[in-house]
């Protein structure tokens, strides 16, 4: 999928130098320019999915997403942040699992710890663990992000609960030591717990203007249609086949 965004990148740079050597293009010019690589990258994105309201999934094992924002789905439709879309997705490969949002926006790594018992009340069978992205952006002590998770971690362990952890990245701005510390907060806590690893949660999405929304930072419906895959990549070892 990138290759093909980049090739249709790449096409539209070799006219753009083109039209810029003729003399300064026209707005005209430059949404004619645009379009058709923005049409084939669009064209090479994967399906925004949304969930069937008419299935019973009670009584279904239950998965919880369990983070911040980036889970809860700042910024777009309900039925099209990442929990809902995995739904879709898990319904459409026909696994038979509920899947529960418990995304609280702002959250840091300590308030996801002090509420971990609230998902437990959900009798989770996974957590998929998203937390640390706005500790990151606050720059808080690598040693305290990694004590809270190892903490949550912990904790949904003890109750038998299969973790699957979404790796994060602190902004570059914090400079390079902090964020190659905080980088390696995940799979160290990975090979510590025995833990499946998604590297980086954003993968492929962040940094991208055509996937996030406006402040950069959260993913479009069509950013977590990509996000979604790469969950389930890393999540369908830990689910009973369909």
């Amino acid at each position: 999928m990138r290759r093909v965004l980049v090739v249709a990148l790449a096409v539209a740079a070799i006219a753009a130098v083109a039209l810029w050597r003729a003399g300064r293009p026209s707005p005209k010019q430059q949404s004619a320019l645009q379009a058709p690589a923005v049409e084939l990258a669009r064209a090479a994105l994967p399906e925004v999915l949304t969930p069937d309201p008419r299935v019973d999934r009670s009584g279904w094992p239950v998965i919880v997403a369990f983070g911040d924002s980036l889970t809860a789905g700042l910024g777009v439709d309900p039925d099209r942040n990442y929990p809902s879309q995995l739904q879709a997705l898990l319904d459409e490969r026909g696994y038979r699992y509920r899947v529960v949002n418990a995304g609280v926006s702002g959250e840091l790594t300590a308030g996801g710890l002090s509420r971990v018992d609230q998902v437990l009340e959900h009798r989770p069978a996974v957590v998929i663990l998203e937390l640390g992205a706005n500790d990151g952006m606050q720059a808080r002590p690598v040693a305290e992000v990694r004590e809270n998770l190892a903490g949550i971690i912990a904790r949904l362990q003890e109750e038998g609960v299969a973790v699957l952890l979404a790796g994060m990245r602190a902004p570059p701005n914090h400079g390079p030591e902090y964020e190659a510390a905080f980088a390696q907060v995940y799979p160290d806590l990975a090979a510590e717990f025995g833990v499946p690893l998604i590297p980086f949660f954003l993968e492929g999405v962040a940094g991208s203007p055509y996937l996030n929304q406006r402040d950069g930072i959260h993913p479009t419906a069509q950013g977590y249609a990509i996000v979604v895959r790469t969950v389930l990549s890393a999540l369908e070892p830990l689910l009973q086949p369909p």
